[in-house]
């Protein structure tokens, strides 16, 4: 059985969804109703793209009435993990905020978490059961798109862990590895390098796991264009935008990224590949 429970997300097959109802009470607690016939040897597969704590709450509202029907085995697909990039405390007093949603979900005891194309190792490891799906086969058909030969650039040492692997997977295409720095206490970036003398007027394509307001690729194309870049782009699995695309789209011949975290509207310069078109099986 499957239960969607964001209805503009479906990574499985719908011709055995369960229905149900959502609403919030007066004093902003989300609650459910599942329909249908359910029993201990059902098994459920739960879709949620979590964005919100409301969204959580609509999460661990709904396994709780799966569980009060007496079904005993669920998974879940998450394809965007929240608070990933809180990964590590910075500051004295700063929550580990990947921790708190990590602690929250294990507490459900589910059979098998999937999750996408997580920020760092650290999510693997905080989840129980956690499968990973990798971004391969998204930056594969990205590269389909683009129709021209491209190298693929890291920009930070904690994406190089992820590149090397997928450059390896695309048949060994050629990676540039970068970096910037960070200040811990006002988030401000500078000093971006690229360890490459001269790229020689190739194609280069960025590949990361989430584009927020987009400042760390502004910095690293502006860093990329003076070692010789031809064009651009930019691939990212969790496609935030909160600064928009009108400046990005200054730099970038295309911008891609998937539906992990939410629908955007197609636009000349950008292209959201669906991940249900890219994970089938895998998923399963």
């Amino acid at each position: 059985m499957i239960l969607n429970l964001d209805p503009d997300f479906q990574i499985h097959s719908t011709s055995n969804a369960l229905s149900f109802d959502v609403f919030t009470f007066n004093g902003g607690e989300p609650h459910i109703k599942i329909k249908g016939a359910l029993s201990a040897s059902s098994v459920v597969k739960i879709t949620q793209r979590i964005r919100s704590f409301n969204d959580l709450g609509v999460l661990l509202t709904a396994i709780d009435a799966l569980k009060r029907t007496g079904v005993e085995k669920i998974e879940l697909f998450l394809p965007y993990f929240p608070a990933a990039r809180q990964d590590r405390i910075m500051q004295a007093g700063e929550a580990l905020t990947v921790k708190v949603y990590a602690d929250l979900i294990n507490a459900l005891q589910l059979q098998k978490i999937q999750v996408f194309d997580p920020h760092s190792d650290v999510v693997p490891a905080l989840l129980n059961n956690c499968e990973v799906l990798s971004n391969h086969l998204f930056i594969q058909q990205v590269v389909k798109q683009i129709q021209e030969e491209v190298i693929l650039v890291s920009p930070d040492g904690g994406a190089l862990k992820k590149v090397y692997p997928l450059a390896q997977f695309l048949g060994g295409l050629e990676v540039v590895e970068c970096s910037k720095k960070r200040n811990p206490k006002t988030g401000q970036l500078s000093d971006f390098q690229v360890y490459a003398d001269d790229l020689k007027n190739k194609n280069c394509l960025i590949v990361d796991d989430i584009c927020d307001g987009g400042r760390t690729f502004i910095g690293l194309a502006k860093a990329l264009r003076k070692k010789n870049a031809n064009q651009l782009y930019l691939a990212v699995s969790h496609g935030i935008f909160s600064r928009g695309f009108e400046e990005l789209a200054q730099y970038f011949e295309h911008i891609f990224t998937t539906d992990a975290f939410g629908d955007l509207e197609e636009m000349d310069g950008m292209t959201q590949i669906l991940l249900k078109d890219l994970l089938v099986g895998n998923a399963d």
